[in-house]
């Protein structure tokens, strides 16, 4: 966090247990609230309605962030195996 902070970056400390609207939790992972709409309507963040309007625990974001994270960095493993596997660097 201080690292973060020394660049110039912005920080938020939000509890888990929070519950986050669709903005909130759009800004939180850097993408579209549209873009977040579809991820929550694909099921792949948990959340809950409260009327008309979408909830999500800030677990769930995390959790999402997470995997996803895990993910991106397995297949830029994988394309830089391959890359040099076929003798391109």
């Amino acid at each position: 966090m201080l690292a973060h902070m020394a660049v110039g970056q912005s920080v938020t400390v939000v509890p888990t247990n929070a519950e986050l609207t669709t903005q909130e939790a759009a800004d939180l992972l850097n993408v579209s609230r549209p873009f977040l709409i579809g991820l929550l309507t694909a099921g792949e963040i948990e959340h809950r309605m409260v009327g008309t309007h979408r909830r999500v625990l800030a677990e769930s974001l995390l959790r999402y962030r997470a995997v996803d994270d895990a993910q991106r960095r397995r297949h830029a493993d994988e394309l830089t195996a391959l890359t040099q596997e076929l003798g391109l660097t």
